[in-house]
């Protein structure tokens, strides 16, 4: 593994575990096994490192969810998958991507420092806010409004179908990053919770 890599992994594992404030470059540095001036020879300061875990992160999981047809920001790329998708698929997508988020450790270990400094640092809560909520309802918000326009989804407030979608899935996430041992129960209800709202609100409920 190259020095810049371990740089970012080690520093990425020591926020996840103590929070971003409470870890200096020179604790980063004796993870990796190198001196702290050798450390600014890649980054120029702790910020630096922060904002490439932040980007490393962001492309590691747009990789994942383009293998799934799923383009947060873009929901008009999905907007003819989901028109035809089944209740059994939607359920598979959602548990795929659950999956990533609890197993995948780079992922895993950055939403647990972002959980962490939510409560620490205002720009940092800004950005877990943008990160898994917003994005997310934004994403939603657009899928589900132009399903509604295609009269393959009931014609509700697309708003608020994306807040009643949304909000089980980031509770049961929670959850399960509180408590491991409970991932299988928490995504058993996850699906009980997709299918009800697919029999709920999709017009396709014959495809159940």
């Amino acid at each position: 593994m190259r020095t810049k890599e371990k740089i970012l992994i080690e520093s990425l594992r020591l926020f996840s575990q103590r929070g971003y404030d409470a870890v200096s470059v020179e604790q980063i540095a004796a993870a990796v096994g190198i001196k702290a001036p050798s450390l600014y020879k890649h980054y120029k300061s702790k910020k630096e490192i922060f904002d490439a875990i932040f980007e490393e992160t962001g492309r590691r999981y747009e990789a994942f969810t383009d293998t799934i047809s799923v383009h947060a920001g873009h929901s008009d790329r999905d907007v003819v998958l989901f028109e035809q998708i089944s209740a059994d698929d939607l359920v598979e997508k959602v548990k795929s991507l659950i999956a990533y988020s609890l197993h995948d450790e780079y992922v895993s270990m950055f939403r647990r420092m972002m959980t962490i400094e939510q409560y620490r640092s205002p720009e940092l809560s800004e950005l877990y806010s943008h990160r898994y909520v917003m994005q997310i309802r934004e994403y939603h918000t657009g899928l589900f409004r132009q399903m509604i326009e295609a009269g393959v989804l009931a014609d509700e407030d697309p708003e608020i179908l994306a807040l009643v979608y949304d909000a089980p899935i980031l509770v049961l996430l929670g959850e399960c990053d509180r408590h491991p041992d409970r991932e299988e129960e928490c995504v058993d209800t996850l699906e009980k919770h997709v299918r009800l709202f697919y029999r709920t609100y999709s017009r396709k409920r014959n495809a159940e």
